[in-house]
């Protein structure tokens, strides 16, 4: 029987990748319905070749187009468009690979609905982890997660129970500037942030892998969904990038999960859960690959992975400002308004702002309007570092 699939940001790296593998086996998955934002050019290729029910844009004006177009398909728009398709009947999983904070409702409507949740949207599990975990265990809902890091962990702890684990270990391939000094970040180009060693990712997830935020974000997303101390979560700089994490147990033996990086890896076994089913990724060739090199995270060369840290072990709204301030000053720097080396001090100055307003114990709106809040702080204090 085949699973009936809805992907959000479809038009994004990792939801082109995911249509791949749905595409790839269509006895197994159907895809229902998706979600494109303002990227109509995808969706006038994709409508050519492909049949979908239901789709949802950001703007009403390319909605009302489509439809008049397409009248087969169902169309929706914006944030209240996300959570309709993402409760629609019949849905096996909703894969959310939408950017930024706007993933976190349609993440919850979807787990209420009784949806299993594939995870790609990070930010619904760093800005509300608590929330949504309790929601999945009290519907009855599997978060898979589609990280590489944690769908390897994911993977390694099937089958043992979580008392069991002495530590999680996270690579990290460290990004496009991992052999540079911090004196060498002062003049780097939004062209140089993106070019990643090893990996092809969309421009936001690349420029948080090249200051480190991506990993500390990733240790955040670890003790939410394995439920671990952060005293047992570690960060290990592993540049090849073939190793995407280790779970070492009591017994002190290591499972480790080994593949080329490839993210239709983590995708399809997200879909394919708990199977292991073939796919058209590269056969990972031992000999060939020679040898593997690991070191220990520098946290003050990345100082961003050791904020995440504290903002982590805080909880409460800590990680949602966090995450605001973090959105704010990428999006900053990729549009031209702040040096690369502004992410930093931004994203520490707005959490040092947030400890006036932190909160412990939050519901979904607190998380809200602390992830707006930070965002505004960025904004102010991004504005402040301009002709600096």
């Amino acid at each position: 029987m085949s699973k009936s699939i809805v992907v959000l940001g479809a038009s994004g790296c990792i939801g082109r990748q995911t249509l791949d593998v749905i595409s790839q086996h269509p006895d197994l998955y159907q895809l229902k319905g998706i979600s494109i934002g303002r990227n109509t050019a995808f969706l006038e290729e994709f409508l050519k070749k492909s049949s979908v029910e239901h789709v949802c844009l950001m703007k009403e004006e390319d909605m009302n187009r489509f439809a008049g177009e397409y009248p087969a398909i169902r169309f929706y728009c914006g944030n209240e468009g996300l959570n309709q398709i993402s409760s629609l009947d019949g849905v096996d999983v909703l894969f959310n690979a939408i950017q930024g904070f706007d993933g976190l409702m349609p993440t919850i409507t979807a787990i209420r609905k009784g949806i299993d949740v594939a995870v790609a949207n990070k930010e619904s599990l760093i800005a509300a982890g608590d929330i949504v975990v309790r929601e999945a265990t009290e519907h009855n809902v599997n978060l898979i997660p589609i990280d590489s890091e944690h769908s390897a962990i994911f993977q390694c702890m099937n089958g043992y129970r979580y008392e069991d684990v002495r530590r999680l270990i996270i690579t990290a391939s460290g990004g496009a500037f991992r052999d540079l000094s911090r004196a060498e970040l002062q003049n780097v180009t939004r062209e140089d942030a993106l070019r990643h060693p090893k990996w092809h990712m969309g421009n936001k997830i690349t420029i948080d892998s090249a200051t480190m935020m991506n990993k500390g974000f990733e240790v955040i997303e670890a003790h939410v969904l394995f439920g671990m101390p952060y005293e047992k979560i570690e960060t290990v700089i592993h540049p090849e990038s073939i190793v995407h994490s280790l779970v070492e147990f009591n017994d002190h033996s290591v499972l480790a999960e080994l593949a080329v990086a490839d993210m239709r890896v983590a995708i399809q076994y997200a879909l394919s859960y708990p199977r292991k089913i073939d796919n058209s990724s590269e056969s990972l060739d031992l000999c060939k690959l020679g040898s593997l090199s690991f070191k220990p995270m520098d946290t003050e060369r990345f100082p961003l992975v050791e904020l995440a840290y504290k903002a982590g072990k805080m909880g409460g709204n800590m990680p949602a400002i966090l995450n605001g301030a973090n959105e704010l000053a990428v999006d900053s720097f990729l549009e031209g308004k702040c040096r690369f080396i502004d992410i930093e001090k931004i994203n520490f100055e707005v959490c040092r702002r947030g400890e006036a307003i932190y909160k412990k114990d939050c519901s979904l709106e607190d998380i809200v309007i602390a992830n707006s809040w930070a965002t505004q702080q960025a904004q102010s204090i991004m504005e402040s570092l301009e002709g600096e």
